[in-house]
This record gives structure tokens, sequence and C-alpha cells, in this order.
């Protein structure tokens, strides 16, 4: 396993992160202790969590997530481990979490440390990420920017100022941001050097062949300002394995859960997923290796957040991700991603 050093923190970070999002819905607590003993075993020190999680969210399952991989925490040696979890943002109607309504201010993002370190059952995070942003922007498969969606949201100086609070008390390590975009990552690193804030280390958004829009926008951001991207949805919720192009397996999550398919219903993804497959195929390779390797071998990438709702389909995932990919397969996929541009955003 390659460990890699993210953005300007002091934390190695295992190549792969496994995620957690099932844990709590498609995988019970037994299911999830076995798939992080696995992951240990093979070197993977960095589990992501969240406090909605396991998704879709639902007042009856919120936090069991964090809670499972809690449960597997205790008795294991917490300081060759980086825990990460994220608080909720605002702009969904989810009132089972914190009480509603949802905020980026100082007190809800106090109270959502403090809820996640009781369920986790550690006295720090790691690294404690943004999930979404307070303000209005397009994320979640939306690709327009809407001036008129405008709302009062806390700004992000005092976002960042409440965060460093928090990790001046040791309660959380280091600070990170999800689903954002240039114009966000810029003002939390501007706050940063401005007031002596925590700077920002991760930035984890979706990427993977469906989805390229960070190397148009954010690389050269992160690039000049030493922050790692942590790549989620590497398989496009499995659309990149092949599985949904012909009898979708019954317990597929776009199966069981399709309001999670829309970020994936344009008419271009399905010519992209079989071109993708039909590439992997010609060099013996499974689609979801090809989708892996890909992901793996850019640069900018500090971990690589791996889900599974099986063990086999874990286990699968950590080996695919040791595939290396040549510069001839590389420009073959460039050639793909020209005819089908993002068709999933």
């Amino acid at each position: 396993m390659e460990y890699r050093k993210l953005g300007v923190s002091d934390l190695q970070v295992s190549s792969v992160c496994l995620g957690t999002m099932t844990f709590g819905q498609q995988n019970s607590e037994a299911d999830g202790h076995a798939q992080l003993d696995f992951a240990f075993e093979q070197g993977v020190n960095f589990i992501d969590a969240a406090e909605m999680y396991p998704v879709p969210t639902r007042a009856e399952t919120q936090g069991a997530t964090e809670r499972i991989v809690g449960s597997w925490l205790k008795g294991k040696p917490r300081e060759k481990l980086v825990v990460a979890t994220k608080i909720t943002g605002l702009g969904r109607q989810l009132p089972w979490i914190r009480g509603g309504p949802l905020a980026l201010d100082r007190a809800n993002i106090r109270a959502a440390v403090e809820d996640s370190l009781r369920r986790l059952g550690t006295e720090y995070i790691d690294l404690y990420q943004i999930h979404w942003p307070a303000r209005n922007q397009p994320m979640f498969g939306q690709w327009r920017f809407d001036p008129s969606a405008e709302r009062p949201s806390t700004p992000i100086p005092e976002q960042l100022e409440a965060l460093a609070e928090l990790v001046a008390e040791g309660k959380i390590r280091h600070v990170g941001l999800s689903n954002e975009h240039p114009w966000g990552v810029m003002q939390f690193v501007r706050a940063a050097d401005a007031l002596g804030l925590p700077r920002v280390v991760s930035v984890q958004n979706a990427y993977n062949l469906l989805n390229r829009v960070f190397e148009q926008t954010l690389a050269e951001v992160c690039f000049r300002e030493q922050i790692s991207l942590l790549p989620y949805s590497v398989l496009g919720f499995g659309h990149l394995t092949g599985k949904y192009l012909a009898n979708p397996p019954a317990d597929a999550r776009l199966t069981l859960f399709p309001s999670f398919g829309a970020r994936y219903g344009r008419s271009s993804v399905r010519p992209a997923v079989e071109a993708y497959v039909a590439l992997a195929r010609r060099h013996g390779m499974t689609p979801a290796e090809l989708a892996l390797a890909f992901v793996m071998s850019q640069g900018f990438v500090g971990s690589t957040i791996v889900g599974a709702t099986s063990l086999a389909q874990l286990k699968e995932n950590l080996q695919a991700c040791s595939r290396v990919l040549d510069t001839h397969i590389l420009a073959e996929i460039d050639d793909i991603h020209l005819q089908f541009t993002n068709p999933a955003p």
C-alpha cells in the first residue's frame, strides 16, 4: 500500500480510503466490521464517514455509520488510523439532524463535531469536512449556476473561525471541504491566510471517467494551493462496472434506490459507459479495474475513496486499485472522454 501526504497536513494516508456510507443501511455492523478489518489488514489506514450516513439518509438510521465505525475503533491502535467525517450542509430538509434547520454557523458546527465524536467514540477527528457548501452553487448533477437561487448563508470566514476553535481545542486536527467549486476553495484559502486560520488540506468531490470536471476547474487551484483531491463515486455509482447496461442486479444501489440515479440519467451516459467497458475488455481488464486505475493514476489524488456493499466487492476493488495503466490506454481513455465529455457532471 502506498501512503501519501494529505495537502499541507502532517497526515500520511493510504492511497485508498474506505468509504462507509452503506454501513447501517445496506451493510450491518458485522458487515462493516468485516470490511474495516480486511481493509486495515491490506494497509488501508484512512476511513471516511459523515454525520448524515448511511444513505439514503433517514431519521431511523442517521448516525449509524459513525456508530459502526466507532464500535470497530474500540481496541484498535487509534494513532495508526486517520478518521474523517463530515458535517451536513444546509439546503435540504433533514429535521432529524441536529433538530434542524441546518446551518454552518458556530453553534451547528460545534454541535455536529460533539455528536460525531460521541458516535465515533474518539477524542479527536483527523479530518473534518464540510459535506457541501452553505451557499447557492450547482452540485449533485446540477451543472449551471443560478443566481436567482441565492439564499442567506454563514460567511466562509465565520465557518473557518468556528472550525479553528475546535482545532485549537484538539477536537479536530485538520479541515477539508467536499462538493466544492474553485470560488469556494479560494475563499477558504484567502480567509485562512488573512486571518491566521487553518488551511483546508483536501477537497472531496465526485471524480470518475464520466465526470472529469475537476480537471477543468479545480486541478490548478489544488495544485497551487497544495490541496489534495479525495475522489468519491469513482465507479460512477456502479455504472462504470457495466452492471447497469443489461439486467442490473436486484441488490444494486440504483435498483434499490433509483432516486440516486438522476446524475447518471443523461442520454450520453450509456454510450460513454459502453465505450469504456469495451476498452477495458480489449485490454484484458474488468471495467472496474479500468475505472479505478484511471483515478489512481492522477497526480492530484490524495486518496481514492472506495466503498462496497460486500466483502467480495471490496476485495475486488482493492485489487483493481493496484493496476497501472500505460500511456496508450490513457490516450484511448482521453479519446473517449473527448467524444463523451463529462456526461455526468
